[in-house]
Parts: structure tokens; sequence; C-alpha cells
């Protein structure tokens, strides 16, 4: 992680957008701290902390495809946060990514190209395992 500009992400290798976006930060020359956080799981503490950096509800970040969301019953609108924090520290997976942190905010990067928002240098152009262009706006 450089130390003038730290940037950290939760990702996991096996979800396209995520790897995209890895490959986006490392291209604009920064080395980040990755977290795999399917492997290193959650506490309740560190989702409430990146949640408030994202004024955002745990609805916000609940990944429902390729997950036991809908099994686990977290879709219907009744379910408090404070359950839906629970599932996704038992269940990390639950969780949507990647999510990046860095000195400009935090930010759930979906689509990949949201984390130029956060960068303080882009790289000049990127192109995303699906061969798509991504050219960076000033």
């Amino acid at each position: 992680m450089s130390e003038d500009f730290p940037i950290a992400i939760f990702h996991n290798p096996d979800c396209g957008t995520s790897r995209n976006t890895l490959a986006m930060i490392q291209s604009a020359g920064y080395e980040p701290s990755v977290i795999e956080y399917v492997k290193e799981g959650w506490t309740l503490e560190k989702l409430r902390h990146l949640l408030t950096a994202m004024n955002a509800k745990p609805r916000h970040i609940l990944r429902e495809k390729g997950t036991p969301a809908a099994e686990l019953g977290l879709l219907a609108d009744d379910v408090s946060d404070d359950n839906l924090l629970e599932a996704m520290v038992v269940h990390p997976i639950l969780v949507n990514r990647p999510i990046v942190v860095t000195p400009k905010g935090v930010k759930l990067c979906r689509p990949s190209e949201a984390v130029l928002d956060l960068l303080d240098r882009k790289p000049a152009t990127f192109v995303k395992e699906d061969g798509e262009f991504v050219v960076p706006r000033a």
C-alpha cells in the first residue's frame, strides 16, 4: 500500500468486477492492500465503519446473486439492518464487491470504473476482461 495515497480493496478474486477494479487501481500505479473478505470474513465493527463512510445501509451492499440471501429470508423489506449485518458476518459472500477505500472516500465499485472517482491518478486507458475499453475522464 502506498504511504502517500493508501488504498484498500475488499476483493473477491472470483468476481470479474472485483478483478477489473483491482487491475484498474494497479494500472494507475497503485499497490493497494487487498483484503479477500470471503476468506478473512467480516466483523460487525468493520461493516458498520464502511457503511458509515459510504453513507449507506446494509441493504445497499447486500449481494443477492450467487449467495444464500433468498434462502436466508434476507430479501424481504422488513429484514432489519442488524439482521442483515449479522448474516453478512456469518456469510461474508453476502457483501457485494468490491468495496474500495482511499483518502477520497469509500465506495462499492460497481461498475468497476466507479473506482476512478476515488483515485488521485488514473490509467490513461484500461481494457476490461471482456474487452470493453475504459477511457477515464480528466
